[in-house]
């Protein structure tokens, strides 16, 4: 059977390109009207942890297949099969969901951040061992919390660097 693959929202990475794009239009308009270097200094400092953060979630993903569950991340993967599983539980906060995934020598942690949650959950729910699952899994898996905070402070964000960038730019023509 062919594994199913969960992947970021595009919801969250529209927004959070668009924050990559705007930083790097903010750090050009600061280059070529000459702004005190520190200020630029500044910019990039922002610019680097932007982009890892894009990058990282962009290239994030979670396979299920019908021995095991693996979550491929920037630089690094990690996998581990149904059978080494002890336990499956879940951490919630407000509409923040944290499921853990350990065995004896490992562990795995999956947030509500990925498209298509509630189906992840029901998988993984029916691929292991009964007694592993907790119960707030299961119930869970039938009514995941819908995530939008970080959505909307990602779109808050491109407002308000898109508002920089005109004032910037307003007084250079």
């Amino acid at each position: 059977m062919e594994p199913s693959i969960y992947t970021i929202r595009k919801s969250f990475l529209l927004p959070l390109g668009l924050l990559v794009i705007l930083s790097f239009i903010l750090l050009a308009s600061a280059l070529f009207l000459q702004l005190p270097t520190a200020k630029i200094i500044i910019l990039a400092a922002f610019l680097v942890p932007v982009c890892l953060v894009f990058a990282e979630s962009s290239l994030r993903k979670v396979s299920i297949n019908d021995e095991a569950i693996e979550v491929n991340k920037l630089f690094r993967s990690k996998r581990l099969a149904y059978s080494e599983l002890t336990a499956v539980d879940i951490i919630q906060v407000r509409k923040r969901a944290f499921v853990s995934l350990s065995s004896e020598n490992d562990f795995m942690i999956i947030s509500n951040s990925y498209a298509h949650f509630g189906s992840l959950l029901q998988q993984l729910v029916a691929r292991v061992s009964k007694n592993v699952v907790s119960d707030e899994i299961r119930r869970l898996a039938e009514n995941p919390p819908p995530k939008c905070g970080d959505v909307f402070s990602a779109w808050l964000a491109v407002a308000v660097l898109t508002l920089i960038i005109f004032v910037q730019l307003r007084g250079a023509f």
